[in-house]
């Protein structure tokens, strides 16, 4: 028995180890950008001081020969601009790609390799002649996100994912890889791609679903879902992903004390508890309800 114990001891030790040498030393407020031109600059949110990361969201066009983003009339030449601005106050800055539109899959393995290469040479460290780097010639995003939603089967991804993992990024000697799943679990559109183990967040959507949202299920339905994410995925942070505000026709907002006092206690306990992520800038910033849960010491 006491072997056992030294065993299962030493195994929690290593995954904390490996955790805390792969991924963020500090626990921290992650938003997206990029959805409204009514939400200010990305320099602005960077400006703000509240958030250790921000999402660009979406490249959304890929895997079919055709690559690009949409990021709701944001100026590109600001976007490049404001990336080394966020950069240089240590704000991770990642590309999500996906989203909620149809144009985007992986239809085959060799689309995956296409994909990666087009991301590496037009927003990460690469610079090969005749691709087109939307932010600007010197300026490379430090990871990309997943976030897939739609984009047909889940096919490939994982391949996409072991493929990015191997390049160096001019920021890191690594590209840092998240992703960003629904909150049932698992997410078959992704689960292929997380369990590559290459991913080094995990931002759980906890919103716009009824089944596991706090608003529907309470503590108890939300820690359901939780503890199967932060269990299956040792290695990997995992982020609480939150709104900002409520959507139409939705009630999926945590009031800052029900989730100081009654969520993130439990939320708390799992060993790889990451931070908090908010959908989204725009929302934020209407309503302020990230600088309230940064000001009452939730994260």
């Amino acid at each position: 028995m006491a072997l056992g114990r030294r065993w299962c001891v030493a195994a929690l030790l290593l995954a904390v180890s490996f955790i805390a040498a792969t991924a963020d030393p500090e626990h921290g407020l992650t938003v997206f950008w990029g959805r409204n031109k009514d939400e200010g600059s990305l320099a602005e949110a960077c400006d703000t001081g509240i958030y250790n990361t921000v999402i660009i969201s979406f490249y959304s066009v890929f895997g079919h020969g055709r690559y690009w983003g949409d990021l709701s009339g944001h100026p590109l030449n600001d976007i490049g601009a404001d990336i080394v601005r966020c950069q240089q106050k240590e704000v991770v800055v990642l590309l999500s790609i996906g989203g909620g539109g149809k144009d985007y899959s992986l239809p085959t393995a060799q689309s995956a390799v296409d994909v990666a290469d087009n991301l590496w040479n037009a927003h990460l460290g690469g610079s090969r002649r005749g691709v087109f780097r939307p932010f600007g010639d010197d300026v490379a995003v430090d990871g990309i996100d997943f976030f897939i939603d739609q984009g047909g089967a889940p096919d490939h991804y994982d391949e996409l994912a072991r493929l990015l993992s191997t390049y160096k990024t001019r920021q890191y000697d690594h590209v840092r890889l998240t992703a960003t799943p629904r909150c049932v679990f698992p997410d078959r559109r992704i689960e292929r791609a997380l369990d590559t183990g290459v991913f080094e967040r995990i931002h759980v959507r906890f919103y716009g679903d009824d089944r596991c949202s706090y608003p529907h299920v309470h503590k108890d339905g939300v820690m359901a879902q939780w503890n199967k994410w932060s269990t299956r995925y040792p290695r990997s942070w995992i982020y609480l992903g939150l709104p900002a505000a409520n959507e139409p026709g939705r009630n999926d907002v945590v009031g800052v004390m029900s989730l100081k006092y009654d969520l993130m206690p439990g939320v708390k306990q799992a060993p790889n508890y990451g931070g908090v992520m908010l959908w989204d800038r725009y929302h934020d910033k209407l309503t302020g309800y990230g600088r309230d849960i940064y000001n009452a010491g939730v994260i």
